[in-house]
């Protein structure tokens, strides 16, 4: 017999209260792998310990990179680029960041790797990576010509590129430049707008040679990455949740300490200020590629506005959370250009449109994003029992308008939090909110 594991959500306390944030999953996942592939230590300190990240350190241990682990701080004793067949396929689980960047550090090497996940990401789609790693030399085989995992990446004497891609992707960007260390000559990816940089500024901090013109960038090969200390802001995207609930809870104030200060990862805390929001943000010193900040949010009255275009890449894993505050607004909110939600952890849209229905919510589904109405701003939403479908950023915001709501409400299969975000329900219990978490057979 499986179980399911549910959060109770006992509204009435106003969530109040300084917290820290587990480290930013994205920048986890780069410090462990051009950690790998540097010559020399790199010591990461607030390392994400979400089972995606801890997928992405596995993973390397299987290709024969040491990975040391103290409880408060990992060192890669870095491999200088040189690794070894793993000895099975490789399981990353859930994590598509960590199986897409994988690939492109694979395909530099001159050996078959065979690289799985569970259910779900085997349904996420990876044609957008094979097919640049492809133009580069890497024979790639998989279901539906490689589209889908798993996949089988047999890599080495790779060719420099330019490629063009359609969508801004962080991942598939991170992907082709991370073959690129490895390719003869430059490897240039140009995009329709500015997606993540985080793999970008560490490939510089770790003293890689990497230029940038305009929406290109570029990678040339053979050159060497020298270890260094990595202190890893907290996750921006995390953050988005406990920020949301300072500003929609009634009596709401909330600090979040450390947060990783990047623009292409923080646009969402831009639109809660373009709607209004009384957010304040102080800069805080650490050691790395990136800067963190101190972050407040009080509960504010909102505006809604319309989001779409060249603002979405830097919002997508944001945007439920935006849509509990567009919920809350005044006047119509709604989100396009958003098709790219579609092929998350769940379909977004939906699961989006799904879970603020059945908390009272006038929300229309649209073919690429939704439009709310608005007209539930005066007062709490209902309360309700809604399902995360498996989605961890669903489940985090359905608990995020529970907490808005009026009555008891039941989030059910929360355990997925845990893919990202394992301190959420404890960090909401520090902010003075109540809960409970139940387990029952299926």
């Amino acid at each position: 017999m499986t179980s399911t594991i549910d959060y109770r959500i006992f509204p009435g306390r106003a969530p109040e209260g300084t917290v820290t944030i587990p480290g930013d999953k994205s920048v986890t996942h780069r410090a462990f792998l051009l950690g790998a592939l540097a010559s020399g230590d790199t010591v990461i300190a607030g390392a994400n310990r979400g089972d995606d990240c801890l997928r992405t350190a596995a993973a390397l241990r299987a290709l024969g990179v040491v990975i040391d682990d103290d409880g408060e701080r990992f060192v890669v004793h870095g491999a200088a680029g040189r690794f070894a067949p793993a000895p099975r396929d490789i399981d990353m689980g859930n994590s598509g960041t960590g199986a897409r960047l994988l690939s492109g550090l694979v395909a530099g090497q001159p050996f078959p790797t065979t690289l799985d996940g569970d259910a779900s990401l085997r349904e996420r789609p990876m044609g957008r990576v094979v097919r640049p790693l492809r133009l580069m030399g890497a024979v790639i085989d998989g279901r539906r010509d490689g589209s889908l995992l798993p996949l089988t990446i047999r890599g080495g004497d790779l060719r420099g590129i330019r490629y063009e891609t359609k969508v801004a992707s962080a991942q598939v960007k991170s992907a082709i430049l991370l073959a690129g260390l490895f390719a003869d000559g430059v490897t240039e990816v140009v995009e329709p707008a500015l997606s993540r940089d985080h793999t970008e500024k560490m490939i510089v901090y770790l003293g890689g040679p990497l230029e940038r013109t305009g929406d290109a960038v570029r990678v040339t090969g053979g050159a060497s990455l020298k270890g260094a200390p990595i202190d890893v802001g907290g996750d921006p995207s995390s953050a988005a949740f406990l920020i949301v609930a300072g500003l929609i809870v009634p009596g709401g104030k909330v600090t979040v300490e450390g947060i990783l200060d990047n623009p292409t990862r923080t646009a969402y805390l831009d639109v809660l200020e373009e709607m209004g929001g009384k957010i304040t943000r102080e800069a805080i010193a650490g050691d790395g590629p990136e800067p963190a900040m101190r972050v407040t949010a009080e509960e504010s009255d909102l505006k809604a506005i319309d989001l779409g275009g060249d603002r979405i890449p830097a919002l997508i894993d944001e945007i439920p959370v935006l849509a509990v505050a567009g919920s809350r607004a005044k006047g119509a909110f709604r989100v396009r250009d958003a098709s790219e939600l579609r092929v998350k952890e769940s379909d977004r849209i939906t699961a989006t449109v799904r879970f603020l229905s059945a908390f009272g919510v006038d929300i229309r589904e649209e073919e690429d994003g939704f439009v709310i109405g608005g007209n539930y701003r005066k007062g709490p939403f209902k309360g309700a029992k809604v399902s995360s479908g498996g989605d961890h950023r669903i489940a985090m915001a359905a608990v995020v308008a529970a907490l808005a709501a009026k009555g008891k409400s039941v989030v059910s299969d929360v355990a997925c939090v845990a893919t990202s975000f394992p301190l959420f329900l404890p960090l909401l219990g520090r902010l003075g909110l109540e809960g409970a978490v139940t387990e029952k057979g299926r």
